[in-house]
């Protein structure tokens, strides 16, 4: 069963969510504080988090950095602030989508569908490997040649998917912003950026120059693979 880990101190709203979580097959776990929020998630090991800024005590973004840490579970936040620096930073700590309030209860569901999709492995997925990283599809594993991990987030693995899945062609901005977030994120291009600079600072020898993600300024990005 697919478990829900709900971070948020809104009690009507947590248990009107996690009874529509149940509802749809769910499991459901509930935490009012981020300190509580990082307990559980250390012992329960959620598929997904749907996490509230606004929390007492550690907030939303602290929550989000310590997830990040160990975790590559997708995580949705939820937020009443709607200023784009604030959107950039929460996906920059590794955020996979970012809802502003109010917001409909079937959003947030769909949302979250697309997200946990994203993270699940499929069948008969290729390998690509570099001089600098190896790349397992059906493991979403990223490894140096040494075997050491190197964790993406969902949303990220769902940015590199789309490029090296088309070797050496541009994908738009659009195209990008469609596949991985759907259409409603297609003018969302600050996404793209704050994801494209995580990807290149992970997998890139020189995040500065570009070897293998390469920017088409005002089109979008192409995967270069090694000749």
């Amino acid at each position: 069963m697919t478990t829900v880990l709900i971070v948020d101190d809104e009690g009507p709203f947590v248990r009107a969510l996690g009874i529509s979580l149940r509802a749809r097959g769910y499991d459901v776990e509930t935490a009012e504080t981020g300190e509580a929020g990082l307990e559980i998630a250390a012992r329960a090991h959620p598929d997904a988090v749907v996490l509230d800024l606004g929390l007492p005590g550690i907030g939303g973004l602290e929550v989000l950095r310590g997830l990040r840490s160990w975790s590559s579970a997708p995580v949705i936040v939820l937020s009443a602030r709607h200023a784009e620096a604030t959107k950039v930073e929460a996906l920059d700590a590794g955020a996979d989508d970012y809802i502003t309030k109010p917001f409909g209860f079937d959003e947030l569901l769909a949302r979250l569908r697309v997200v946990l999709r994203r993270a699940t492995p499929g069948l008969d997925e290729p390998v690509i490997v570099t001089s600098n990283f190896t790349l397992d599809l059906r493991a979403k594993r990223a490894s140096t040649p040494t075997g050491t991990e190197i964790r993406l987030t969902p949303t990220e693995w769902g940015i590199v998917e789309t490029l090296v899945r088309n070797p050496g062609r541009l994908v738009s901005q659009r195209q990008l912003l469609q596949d991985v977030w759907g259409p409603a994120y297609e003018t969302e291009t600050p996404y793209l950026r704050v994801h494209m600079a995580a990807i290149r600072r992970k997998l890139e020898p020189d995040r500065a120059r570009p070897r293998y993600f390469i920017t088409e300024a005002g089109m979008g990005y192409r995967f270069q693979p090694e000749q």
